[in-house]
């Protein structure tokens, strides 16, 4: 298929976007363990709204759908996905900020083609879920008395209703062309926030990657987890108050947690 085909179907248009994902997500944790020392900035624009990540995924990935030079691939990007990257510089911007990245894309691109080209599973990955054991629903919520040492009302935000009932929780491993084994597993009142449920089973849990949805989204826990556990905690991002739309790195982060979800969710919604 000609390159300017590409998206043209959902095949096409799902196997560059999950190539780009995959990228943009190696790039981020090599960035994060301890690259980004090579690319400390010394001036007042210490946060450009273009971050060195995407920077570097916009490289690794145009050296992978076969760009030869700088240019070509500046302009793939420019051509194929602005919507992805909306504060992409111009081709002289971006030269710039590739030169001062130099001492960190040229080990990141030798190890993100293999990566991308591996099947091999380099790091454990877990998804968190839970999904509510319905009693009794809206109206009937209110009155419910089924099992009331356990029971409450609890709300369920994807089929937007109240119920009366318990919520299972489960943390599973993902495994290669199969199911995810469920590795903790437990019960509570339907009225339970899903990441207090979440911090007691935290403790065992050490290394590789931690996904869930929003109702999981904690900076500090975060950040906790990732120094203290080597365990990365990865959930859609929020929009801040006032914020319009998420950044180029936000929505790359958010698609990415979202297909992880959909391709290994391990609840079954109960009716």
């Amino acid at each position: 298929m000609d390159d300017s085909e590409i998206g043209d179907t959902d095949a096409d248009d799902s196997d560059w976007k999950n190539t780009l994902i995959r990228v943009y997500l190696f790039v981020c944790r090599r960035w994060s363990s301890g690259l980004c020392a090579v690319a400390q900035r010394q001036s007042n624009n210490s946060h450009p709204d273009f971050t060195d990540e995407e920077v570097l995924t916009i490289y690794l990935f145009g050296l992978i759908r076969k760009r030869e030079t700088i240019k070509e691939i500046h302009e793939y990007a420019e051509d194929h996905f602005p919507e992805w990257f909306p504060d992409l510089p111009s081709y002289g911007g971006y030269v710039q900020r590739l030169n001062r990245l130099s001492a960190a894309f040229a080990p990141l691109t030798e190890a993100a083609i293999a990566e991308v080209n591996s099947e091999e599973v380099i790091e454990t990955l877990r998804i968190a879920d839970s999904f509510p054991v319905m009693m009794a629903k809206e109206k009937r919520s209110s009155q419910a008395k089924v099992a009331p040492q356990i029971a409450d009302k609890g709300y369920c935000s994807s089929k937007d209703t109240f119920y009366h009932g318990v919520k299972l929780h489960v943390v599973a491993e993902k495994r290669p062309g199969t199911m995810p084994l469920p590795d903790r597993v437990g019960l509570t009142a339907g009225s339970k926030n899903d990441l207090q449920a979440l911090r007691q089973a935290l403790p065992v849990f050490q290394d590789g990657e931690l996904y869930g949805d929003k109702a999981y989204v904690d900076s500090s826990l975060r950040e906790r987890l990732s120094e203290e556990q080597n365990l990365k905690l990865l959930t859609p991002p929020k929009k801040s108050k006032g914020q319009k739309r998420l950044s180029a790195a936000d929505k790359l982060l958010s698609e990415a947690v979202s297909r992880v979800l959909s391709a290994h969710r391990v609840a079954v919604q109960l009716d």
